[in-house]
């Protein structure tokens, strides 16, 4: 009787790139010389990436690892949770929370402009007390295990959006920490404040940092941002924020 084991290898590449990544990985390989070595194989990572959409034919000759790039794209997703202010403040720590408060409005807001990106229906704005939030976030409970960030070191991207009104000047500012499993700081990202002045155009900017080259024992980022209005006026006159993300991994 003829058994899986006696297919052509290229006919169990094919069976088996059908498999979820972890069950490859964690259990077929495990299963007998030959499925180890097929799983090993470029080219059924490969194939993977074809099959989900993560391949690109001038990657080809960039790519030194199918598995492990196939594994970032298919880990890759925003970290951070609750980016809109759709589920109120679900998931942040606000860490400072003065003057008026942080509050949630619909876009586009008094005095305020749209998002580039339609899908995004609300944000977050600060008083005329300082008010920042933050996330913790932990990359084994995302998916990324310690030899992955420590060997690999694959790229992470913050990407934050914040706006004035038009009335009202106002002061944002962001700080991203790469952090040990002790959490102290390995890497960080804190770029001057910015001050809005009153009058402005209202528009939405996008801040973009992209961490390479970090040193090894990376367990947690943390994402912090927020400010307040220059004017000191009761209200909700300050910064607005929101779509904020953190992506680990290659560009797809």
């Amino acid at each position: 009787m003829t058994s899986i084991c006696d297919l052509p290898e290229d006919v169990l590449v094919e069976l088996l790139s059908l498999l979820p990544g972890r069950d490859l990985v964690c259990t077929c390989r495990l299963v007998c010389t030959q499925w180890r070595y097929v799983v090993d194989l470029t080219t059924l990572w490969k194939r993977k990436c074809q099959r989900e959409g993560f391949y690109l034919q001038n990657l080809d000759r960039s790519i030194s690892d199918w598995k492990t790039f196939y594994m970032l794209c298919h880990l890759k997703r925003n970290l951070i949770k609750n980016p809109c202010a759709e589920e109120q403040f679900q998931h942040w720590k606000l860490d400072r929370n003065e003057g008026d408060k942080w509050k949630i409005e619909n876009l586009p807001g008094t005095h305020g402009q749209s998002m580039p990106d339609p899908r995004v229906q609300k944000y977050f704005v600060t008083s005329f007390g300082p008010c920042l939030k933050s996330q913790l976030i932990s990359l084994k409970k995302e998916g990324y295990w310690n030899e992955l960030m420590d060997e690999k070191q694959p790229e992470i991207v913050v990407k934050d959006w914040y706006a004035a009104r038009f009335d009202c000047g106002c002061r944002y500012e962001l700080t991203v920490q790469l952090l040990s499993e002790d959490y102290l700081v390995l890497e960080e990202f804190c770029p001057e404040p910015v001050v809005i002045e009153q009058w402005s155009d209202a528009m939405w900017r996008e801040i973009s940092h992209t961490f390479r080259n970090y040193p090894p024992g990376v367990r947690y980022i943390l994402f912090r941002h927020g400010g307040q209005d220059t004017q000191f006026w009761a209200g909700w006159y300050g910064i607005r924020v929101t779509n904020s993300s953190i992506t680990v991994g290659p560009l797809t």
